[in-house]
Order: C-alpha cells, then structure tokens, then sequence
C-alpha cells in the first residue's frame, strides 16, 4: 500500500487539504483526513504540492519522434514514455488521412498494446482522424487520401477493429448522416472535425450521436455569408448546442489566449476537454519534423513553440504536452486549477465513456496520479498504482 500525504488533492468541483490518498495494487481505496485512520504501507510527502488525477489525452498523433503510423514498436513506447513524463496516463492514438494499409498496419500494433500490465500512459482506444473529411477544411491532412464514407469502403475495417473508439469526420460529406447511425451503432463516438457543415447539418448530426467537436475552431468554419445571409458554421453551433462538447488546443498557438477565455466562459470545464493534439516533435521547439508516417508524411517546420506547414499559411498539430495546456489554461486564462486539471482528466473521461475508472480520485477508481507544483512542473507520475516518474524533494 501507497499513502500519499500532505498535499493539497485536486477533486473534481474543489481541493482537499489535510487529506491523504490511499493506494492499494492498482486502484484507489481511500481518502481520508490525517489521523483518523492508520494504514500501514509506503507514505509518501508530497510537501503541499497538488495531487491530479492523470491526465487523459484523446487527441495525440506522436512524440518523441515517434508517430502511431509508423508502425513501430518502440516508437509506440517512446510516444507513451514522453507525454507520460509531462503526465498523462491514458492515451488515445490518433491516425490522420493516409493509405488503408497504414491505417491497418497501425491498428494491429497499437492493439498490443492495449491492457498492457507496464507502467506508462495507459492506451484506451484508438481515434481515426478522417479520411471522411471536407476538402475546404483539411487542413494539415493530405488531400490525396481524402474520401467520401462509402459503406463498402469502411465497414470492413470497422467490423475487424474493436479497438477504435473515436472516429473525427465532416457529417455533411454524401453518406455522412448514414455514416454517423453506423459509428453510434458499433459504439464508437462520432466527432465532427474537418468540416464545412452548417447549424442544420450540426444539429442533425448532433441528434444522430455525433456529440462532440474535434479541435474547436481548427479545420471549421464559423459564421459566413451565402446570398448575404449569414449562417452559422461547427464554431458557432457548438456553441448554441448546449450538449455539444468540444476539445481544445489550448498551446496559446493554436488558439489565442482571448478565444480560449471565451470558449471556457461559454462551454465550461465539463463540456471541454484538453487535447494536445501533439505529432512526432512534442516537446521539442525548433527545427524540422514530419507530420503522419516516416515514409509517407509531409515536412512540417517547428517555430515559436508550434509545428506549421512549409509555407506557414496552417498549423501541422501541436508539439504540446498535457502539462502545457493546464499551465496555460491556469496562469493565463485564469481558471480555477480543479476546473483546469478536470477539462484534462474527467471531462474527456466522460466523453470517451471510462469515467467509470477513469478521471478522477475516487475510491475505486484507478490509481493514476499525478504531483505537481504551482509551476505545473511534473514532479510524481503514478500509473495504475505503479510509481512511473519520482522528482519529489526529500
């Protein structure tokens, strides 16, 4: 047993002080103030720093220098190894537009590594970033492996891969609404990125299941004018939807400091998740990259803590790690370090479905902790009750 002490616990709507933290193998068995209880086990001074839940990252294509669809087994751990130290402890890789065999290829290997018993972030599912995307609004991705859903084109992989959790897509493309009833009936949860849909288009899609908006404001129009009439895009549509949730970049690159202020003054910590949307060089800040596999990925140019595209006209993802976002999201936007740290852990817990284990201290939830200092400077990373990271002072 593992009892964590003298620290100030981040819960889900407050902090905890004069509490302490019981661990016992892999989950969470208490909380409970000094000295009414007495265990017996391994104590741990946190020395007044916050304890976090782990982060969860529903968004992240690499790091390291790996990315997902480079098929490699060691990159795959270094992937997880990085954005682990900057404290994350559940992870969903990400896939962009590219060849089917990529795609396939990538899906078999991360599959080893779901359930694994090794300390790191955990791998909870797989989220496909298109092909199913608008042209206009592609962003990043390349436009020669952009398609339409074609029920016979993707149902095949669908039907073989049970790891896929998450599938970012344009509702408005031919087929998109038949596309959104299939994802909903396999369980996996429809997000509406890459997109050039209207508020009728979102609001369809919305009722169909499609509940969420992949990377709010990136690759999506807002308000704009058809015959001067002005109509509401993605943005704007997730706004008025108040179920809608919706993930950020909050990097300060991606997204201003005065958008990321208006997007939590209107959606709020329980209807926005944290992403890093991070590709191969997160956490390194200079230099040159590339964006997708090795052999078949774009060069991308890394400058001014961002990764953007040879002619600098788009972002190329991020190379952010989670610990960024939430000292961002703190120390400039201003917001309370509970309603921070829950847009990085319950909120996409909640969204992905594995809040049940996931996102937050409680008992009986799973021993995923992270210790951290008012810098947001990762001092303790624990995964399923195992010690991944130690820098606490003695």
């Amino acid at each position: 047993m593992k009892i964590f002490t003298n620290g100030n616990i981040i819960m889900e709507d407050r902090v905890l002080k004069g509490y302490n933290v019981a661990i016992d193998g892999s989950k969470i068995v208490d909380i409970y103030k000094d000295k009414v209880k007495s265990y017996s086990g391994e104590v741990i001074d946190v020395k007044g720093n916050f304890i976090s839940p782990g982060f969860i990252d529903i968004h992240v294509h690499g790091g390291g220098e790996g990315d997902f669809l480079d098929g490699d087994v060691q990159e795959i751990k270094d992937i997880l190894n990085i954005h682990t130290f900057h404290g994350t402890t559940g992870i969903y890789p990400t896939t962009l537009a590219c060849e089917d065999e990529e795609v396939y290829s990538a899906l078999e290997i991360i599959n080893s590594f779901m359930n694994r018993s090794e300390a790191g972030a955990e791998v909870l599912g797989v989220h496909l970033e298109g092909p199913y995307l608008a042209m206009t609004q592609r962003g990043a991705q390349d436009p020669k492996y952009i398609k339409y859903p074609v029920p016979d084109e993707y149902m095949s992989m669908f039907e073989s891969n049970d790891i896929i959790k998450r599938v970012t897509y344009a509702p408005e493309l031919p087929y998109g609404m038949a596309f959104t009833d299939y994802l909903v009936s396999k369980g996996i949860l429809p997000s509406i990125g890459h997109s050039d849909a209207e508020y009728k288009e979102v609001l369809e899609a919305y009722n169909h299941g499609a509940t969420h908006v992949t990377h709010l404001y990136s690759g999506m129009q807002g308000v704009h004018r058809v015959s001067a009439y002005r109509k509401l895009g993605v943005v704007e549509s997730s706004y008025l939807i108040d179920g809608m949730t919706v993930e950020i970049i909050a990097d300060g690159k991606h997204l201003p400091i005065e958008l990321l202020q208006l997007i939590y003054k209107i959606k709020g910590a329980d209807k926005i998740a944290l992403i890093t949307d991070a590709m191969r060089a997160a956490g390194r800040l200079e230099g040159e990259s590339i964006l997708g596999s090795k052999k078949k990925g774009q060069r991308v140019i890394l400058k001014d803590g961002v990764a953007f595209m040879p002619d600098f006209e788009a972002f190329a993802g991020s190379i952010a790690t989670m610990d960024r976002l939430i000292r961002n999201m703190y120390n400039k936007v201003d917001v309370e370090i509970y309603n921070v740290v829950k847009m990085a852990s319950l909120t996409p817990a909640r969204i992905m479905g594995c809040d049940d284990r996931k996102g937050s201290i409680e008992i009986g939830k799973d021993a995923d902790i992270v210790i951290f200092n008012t810098d947001i400077d990762i001092l303790y990373v624990m995964t399923r009750g195992e010690t991944f990271l130690n820098k606490l002072p003695l």
